[in-house]
């Protein structure tokens, strides 16, 4: 058996579960590090203490790993909310951004803009279809544009911006800062296109809340002031002056970080790495494959993006009464998430055939002109 097949075997939720972009149930590795990283704090004793600390290095070189990045320059956060403070909090200028972006992005660009007295101004972009294209940004190009602030995959439409060619536009003089929520360890891009990539592991990773990270590139450290750096960004620890920030990546951190949360991150991105992010992107893109052809066979419209390099783990289908087939497919048993007038399907390596074959037979029974779109 492959490391892969090994990883897929390791998805003993229940069958039904179709929610990966929402919450991603904790994997048995990451359950059982919690268990002996606990048992090891109980102690209290110095040799365990350091143990555990070690789970921050660990953490850091993993995700440094997928990233194609070094160490160094990785912090772990609480959220990757915090994570894109630390970005748009020390940026000025213009920072192009979606009015359709997750509020982690856009609140927070809005408070950092007030917080800044406009220093920072939010320059809002509404595509049509919500989709981020190098087109739509090209719009709203110009010499007061810093900063493109983006999703790497839409939590609405599933669209996957393009990273590459986002870069090429802005350029080498704008920063590119990334949400790479619903994609870290499921697609398999080069994130040295970017400048600040936040993310973190309750979704796809099956790490559970607090185990976020970010990383900062030396472009983005030379161009973004550690405002809120705290007392893990300094050099040292002194009570009898105030110490300046850092200049490595971690004076973007507020304090020492959750050595629990940081063990579950290494886990979850260890057993990733260990399956290869390819391997897993495959398999994922083989049950969207399956998921659309379900959905269309039934006439129930799909709207997120059906080319393979558009799109990741989300399908996102639009029929005319989302709740009822929502509420249908609850009572089925099927977890997604309903939003709008949009149902939300997320499948992941480990969705076993049973639930795609659950799934196909309740859009079967209900995929009618009551829920199809006009």
């Amino acid at each position: 058996m492959s490391t892969f097949d090994d990883y897929v075997g390791t998805f003993d939720n229940e069958s039904g579960y179709l929610n990966w972009a929402a919450f991603g149930p904790l994997s048995p590795s990451v359950r059982e590090e919690i268990f002996a990283d606990a048992d090891l704090l109980g102690s209290g004793r110095p040799s365990s203490l350091s143990l555990v600390w070690e789970r921050v290095g660990q953490a850091q070189e993993l995700v440094a790993e997928l990233l194609g990045a070094e160490p160094a320059d990785v912090t772990l956060q609480p959220s990757s909310t915090q994570g894109l403070m630390h970005a748009l909090y020390g940026t000025t200028g213009a920072v192009i951004a979606s009015t359709a972006e997750f509020p982690s992005v856009s609140l927070t660009l809005e408070r950092a803009s007030a917080a800044s007295h406009r220093a920072l101004t939010p320059r809002w972009i509404t595509p049509d279809d919500g989709r981020v294209t190098p087109d739509v940004v090209a719009e709203a190009l110009d010499d007061e544009v810093t900063a493109l602030a983006v999703s790497l995959v839409d939590f609405r439409t599933g669209f996957r911006a393009d990273l590459a060619a986002l870069r090429e536009l802005i350029g080498p003089d704008r920063l590119l800062i990334v949400d790479a929520v619903q994609a870290f360890g499921v697609v398999d891009v080069d994130y040295t296109a970017a400048d600040v990539v936040v993310g973190h592991g309750y979704k796809w990773l099956r790490a559970g809340r607090g185990s976020a990270f970010a990383w900062f590139s030396s472009r983005a450290r030379e161009r973004i002031a550690p405002v809120l750096s705290g007392i893990s960004g300094t050099a040292g620890l002194s009570v009898d002056e105030l110490l300046a920030p850092t200049p490595s990546a971690q004076a973007f951190t507020v304090s020492p970080p959750d050595t629990l949360a940081a063990g579950r991150l290494a886990i979850g991105v260890r057993d990733v790495r260990d399956a290869g992010v390819a391997a897993i992107e495959a398999r994922i893109a083989e049950h969207v494959d399956t998921i659309v052809e379900i959905a269309d066979r039934h006439g129930i419209a799909v709207t997120s993006p059906r080319e393979r390099g558009s799109r990741a783990g989300i399908v996102v289908l639009s029929p005319e009464e989302p709740a009822r087939l929502a509420a249908a497919l609850a009572n089925a048993g099927i977890v997604v998430t309903a939003r709008g007038s949009s149902v939300r399907i997320a499948a992941h390596a480990g969705t076993d055939a049973a639930t795609l074959q659950q799934l196909d037979e309740e859009l079967g029974a209900f995929g009618n002109e009551t829920f199809t779109s006009s």
